[in-house]
Order: structure tokens, then C-alpha cells, then sequence
């Protein structure tokens, strides 16, 4: 973990939804694998780019990303 390191929720969304990589990826103007690196944390998004997944899933950016560890879901909710 470096002072940079930046989490996110984008499987657990796509999961949820039914989203392939390559269909979130199309809809975002991405290679598909842009959407693994970001998932696995091998990549930060830039401001544009994250606001864009926030909007694609109909949520509140913070709800996709943050800067701490996010806390594991027992009941599989988001917020």
C-alpha cells in the first residue's frame, strides 16, 4: 500500500448489475483492460474517467472509490 493508492467498488457494481468488463469498458470508451487494472488497483483513474464509472452506475463517486480500504459487505449492499 503506497500514500496513493486508491480503492474501489468497480466489481462488486459490475457484479451486481450483470456488466461485463467489455461492456462497461464500451460504455466508457476503454479497453477492457483498462477496467481489470483499475479493479485490481494497478491503475488510478483520472477525475474524468472515475466521475464517468460513478455516472455509469447511477452513484455518488465516493461510493465507487475511496482512499481508505473499503469495509467488507455481509449483505451485499453498496450504501
Amino acid at each position: 500500500m503506497s500514500a496513493e493508492d486508491v480503492y474501489n467498488r468497480i466489481s462488486v457494481l459490475r457484479a451486481e448489475r450483470g456488466i461485463s468488463r467489455k461492456d462497461l469498458a464500451a460504455a466508457l470508451g476503454v479497453h477492457y483492460q483498462t477496467i481489470g487494472y483499475l479493479e485490481r488497483g494497478e491503475y488510478s483513474p483520472s477525475l474524468f474517467l472515475a466521475m464517468r464509472i460513478a455516472e455509469h452506475f447511477e452513484v455518488p463517486l465516493e461510493v465507487v472509490f475511496s482512499l481508505k480500504p473499503f469495509p467488507r459487505l455481509g449483505s451485499g449492499q453498496i450504501s
